[in-house]
């Protein structure tokens, strides 16, 4: 069985390891295990943070409906209520858009789902 030397591909892997951490402090941009290490953090939390993202943006869509609800006179669950019981579908994402560049569509909608 011929020898196979790994240097090239370990070298490789090092170089690429160093250009993914190119930008952090200190030790962790400069050396292999502190590297590593860091890489392994930085996957670790970027998994778990694309899940809060979505918790977050739902947050931002509630409070900019409530604020706009504010002016109208209705509280926020209430309005959801309503919105269910006459099932008018359209979602906290869009309620917070029209909310937000349209506040005349939206006291329409809020209207809409009072009256029926």
């Amino acid at each position: 069985m011929t020898r196979v030397k790994k240097g090239t591909h370990a070298l490789k892997h090092r170089r690429k390891v160093l250009k993914m951490t190119k930008g952090y402090r200190f030790d962790r941009s400069r050396k292999e295990r502190a590297a590593n290490e860091a890489i392994k953090h930085s996957a670790k939390f970027s998994f778990a943070h694309r899940r809060d993202k979505k918790n977050d943006f739902r947050k931002l869509w509630n409070v900019r409906i409530n604020a706009a609800l504010k002016e109208v006179g209705i509280s926020y669950s209430a309005f959801i209520g309503l919105l269910k019981k006459n099932k008018i579908e359209i979602n906290r994402k869009m309620l917070s858009e029209i909310a937000k560049s349209n506040p005349e569509s939206f006291k329409r909608i809020v209207d809409r789902s009072q009256k029926a």
